[in-house]
This record gives C-alpha cells, sequence and structure tokens, in this order.
C-alpha cells in the first residue's frame, strides 16, 4: 500500500520469456500490493517465468491484443478493488523503480498520470528514429484532438485511479479498442471528461536491434494507436 492506496500493476505480456522475469523483479513491491502479468497468448515461458519471480498471471488462452489483454487485467483490478491500477510494458523498456513517480501524484488527488520521457528529468535512449518521430508527433496531434498540450500520449507508463472504469462514458469494451487503440483511447476520455490528469518523468530504454526486436508494425500499428485521435476527434466514436 502506498499512501493508504492499494494498487496493483498490470503488465501485458506477449513472448517476453528473456524479460518478463526482469521487469517483475524490479518492481518495488512494498509500494505495490499486486503485479499481475497478463499473458496474451504467449508461445513461450512467460507466464512460468512471471509466476516463479512472484508475480500473478492471467492467462488469456490465445493472443487477443494489448488492448484486450490490458481491459482483462483491468477487470481483475476492478473486482477486486484495487483503488490504482499501474500500467508499464513486460519488455524491459520501462523503469519500475519509478513507479512512485507516477503514484505520487494520484495520492496528492490526480485521477490519471502519464509517463513522459520528453518531460524534464526524463529519459530516452536508444530510440529507433521512426519511433523518434511517431513518439513526438502522435502528442502534436493527440493534443489538438483532446485540446490540451500533452508531451507523450503514447508511452504505455502510466497510473489512474480505477474509479475512472466505473465511468459509463469510458467504454473499453468496445472491440475496436482490442489492440493499440485502447491506451490513447482512455488517456483522452480521461481528459475530455475532466478528470484531472498530469504527466511525470520517466525513462524509456530501448535495447540494440541484436538484442531485441519491435513487435510493432510501423504502419499497421502507428495507425492502430492514431486511429482513436481521428475517430474521437471526429465524433466517429465514443
Amino acid at each position: 500500500m502506498y499512501r493508504g492506496l492499494t494498487s496493483i500493476l498490470v503488465i501485458p505480456v506477449w513472448d517476453e520469456e528473456d524479460k518478463i522475469g526482469t521487469v517483475v523483479r524490479r518492481v518495488p513491491r512494498p509500494l505495490v500490493d499486486e503485479v499481475l502479468v497478463v499473458d496474451d497468448g504467449s508461445n513461450d515461458r512467460s507466464a512460468e517465468i512471471a509466476r516463479t519471480c512472484g508475480a500473478t498471471v492471467l492467462s488469456l488462452g490465445a493472443t487477443v491484443g494489448v488492448g484486450a489483454a490490458l481491459r482483462a487485467g483491468f477487470d481483475v483490478a476492478r473486482r477486486r478493488g484495487f483503488d490504482v491500477i499501474l500500467v508499464c510494458a513486460g519488455n524491459n523498456k520501462d523503469a519500475p523503480e519509478e513507479i512512485p513517480r507516477l503514484l505520487d501524484p494520484i495520492a496528492d488527488g490526480a485521477d490519471f498520470v502519464q509517463g513522459s520521457r520528453y518531460l524534464p528529468g526524463g529519459r530516452s535512449d536508444g530510440t529507433p528514429l521512426y519511433r523518434r518521430v511517431a513518439t513526438q508527433v502522435h502528442p502534436m496531434l493527440f493534443s489538438i484532438a483532446a485540446r490540451k498540450r500533452v508531451s507523450e500520449s503514447t508511452n504505455g507508463f502510466r497510473a489512474f485511479r480505477t474509479l475512472l472504469l466505473a465511468d459509463a462514458r469510458i467504454r473499453l469494451s468496445q472491440p475496436w479498442l482490442d489492440h493499440y487503440e485502447l491506451e490513447p483511447y482512455l488517456y483522452w476520455k480521461a481528459i475530455r471528461l475532466g478528470y484531472e490528469t498530469r504527466e511525470v518523468p520517466v525513462t524509456k530504454i530501448y535495447p540494440p536491434p541484436r538484442v531485441s526486436y519491435t513487435k510493432m508494425k510501423p504502419m499497421t500499428d502507428w495507425w492502430s494507436m492514431l486511429r482513436p485521435i481521428v475517430l474521437l476527434g471526429l465524433g466517429l466514436r465514443k
């Protein structure tokens, strides 16, 4: 428990057996009440390793998409009554040691806290060129659509109060949110519905290509992240 708030860290995973154990071990457990790894149909030992390292594992049995995996984790958090949901990547690009940076604003009254590598105090190393461009263009477009200036909108390292999920105007169950759409959708909704949102500086480290590879497809998956901006901004989805 952190300053009177119970929290659960939801980590979606798909074939990350070489990294998920390190991620789970890096979590500051005195501050996080539970680590929930949502296994999105991995074909490797990701679930087994996560469980061995102390995480609770929710296995979906098939690959359904990162948005659907997150939604499943959020449903668990809501049913079990956690106050705060934290999210980080399962590929060891985030720094779980920085979780207090996300929790402090929540404890001070914020509803949604977005990690940003672009704020003073943030850090990003090894980012491929196309990702550097995309992660700076997206928040520009997102800011216009959401009508609030943000420095980052694609970083998956974030925290929010579970009570947001009880708002009927936030419709995470929509099938079009099954992939990368869900995260910018939730952020956009939190802003436009008047919840208090803040940004904090965080670290994002990309390993060299010889060590890792990205599962994101530059065209289709980046469109997946842009789609909520277009559809919500034009009023074509709710």
